[in-house]
């Protein structure tokens, strides 16, 4: 279970308040803002289209001469990449979509290697007759075919292609990719966890992936602006806080089918899932997002939108968690309404700042 994979069972309500800002001021901002709000919210063009929008990734063409081979071989793993997101996740595709361009493909690329694991551990590979001893083959292969292309720079699988292509322009290396596979590797057939191998697992399976969006945003953000060690060390803490949040919420929300289908029990509940159970994570879930939140403004306002939107997001998902009784956890699962997810996206744009947290 990852970041990003609750759309499945990734991967970004009104507030209290509202910035201090002058009538005159949030006039002016208005039109921009809603044009972007506007575009995130439209389904993607499709790759035949002959005015593509500025949100989708360019279609690579042949015609297009000035190009080396190498370049238009990443622009296409690329495409694919985003197409991975597309069809797996409208919440996470309408959150990225908010991302400036410096940023976007790159995190598609990210959560596309992500997902592509995910699958391979919750079901496809079990679909398609691979026992579990052959789908750890399977995640071994994916990660060593990763760290190789890493490495060099290609890679035939095109998935895997993209995401090298941005762990090298963004400095992701080893020590974010090991973490990940070997949660991976747990889901094939570990199914309980105690409390250190829970945060080792959540480590690997969430927040090891904000850190690897964290670099993209350091590294491709268009100021220039240098973050001293002191603000790199508030946002690695944010975002491997924001990805524990998300990964806890899914948690939640895939309860019972991790129960029941996977036998997979990561909070230790012995078929006990109990009203104080619950009332303890989702309050560990806000603490989570709400050191979360006070970082976001950190990010370079190119990504701050969309972070924000994923972030309040499961802040409403926990907030629905929160009212629903221990026994309809097991029984539903729980989702935002697309009216809802529109409005929390539109303030999202507007705000750029995540909402306060609810008592």
């Amino acid at each position: 279970m990852t970041v990003g994979k609750s759309e499945r069972r990734p991967g970004f309500p009104a507030p209290k308040r509202r910035d201090n800002v002058t009538r005159s001021h949030t006039a002016r901002a208005r039109p921009a803002d809603s044009s972007r709000y506007a575009e995130a919210l439209q389904p993607a063009r499709s790759s035949h289209s002959p005015h593509p929008g500025r949100a989708d990734t360019p279609v690579p063409t042949r015609a297009n001469h000035t190009k080396s081979a190498l370049a238009l071989y990443t622009e296409t793993a690329e495409h694919s990449a985003a197409q991975v997101i597309k069809e797996y996740s409208t919440s996470f595709g309408a959150t990225t979509r908010l991302l400036s361009p410096a940023y976007r493909t790159g995190v598609t690329s990210i959560y596309a290697l992500v997902r592509i694991a995910d699958e391979i551990v919750d079901g496809v590979a079990a679909q398609a007759g691979l026992a579990p001893q052959a789908q750890r083959a399977a995640l071994d292969e994916l990660e060593k075919e990763t760290e190789h292309a890493m490495a060099t720079g290609f890679s035939a699988n095109l998935v895997v292609h993209a995401f090298a292509h941005t762990a090298r322009r963004a400095g992701i290396r080893h020590d974010l990719t090991a973490p990940f596979f070997q949660s991976m590797r747990e889901d094939v057939d570990k199914t309980g966890y105690d409390a250190d191998d829970l945060n080792a697992y959540i480590y690997g399976s969430a927040e090891v992936v904000g850190l690897m969006c964290l670099r993209v945003f350091l590294t491709d953000s268009t100021s220039g602006r240098r973050h001293d060690p002191q603000t790199r060390a508030r946002l690695t803490e944010g975002a491997r806080r924001l990805g524990a949040a998300f990964q806890k919420v899914n948690f939640l929300r895939d309860l019972a089918d991790d129960l029941d289908t996977r036998g997979r029990d990561y909070f230790d509940l012995r078929d006990a899932f109990t009203e104080e159970t619950k009332s303890s994570l989702v309050n560990e879930i806000a603490d989570d997002l709400a050191a979360a939140a006070t970082v976001i403004p950190e990010l370079p306002r190119g990504c701050r939108a969309a972070v924000t939107a994923a972030h309040d997001l499961f802040a409403e998902l926990n907030d629905q968690l929160r009212a629903m009784a221990a026994d309809d956890i097991l029984q539903q699962r729980v989702r935002v309404p697309n009216r809802r997810k529109a409005g929390i996206l539109a303030l999202a744009v507007m705000r750029r700042r995540p909402r306060e947290a609810r008592a």
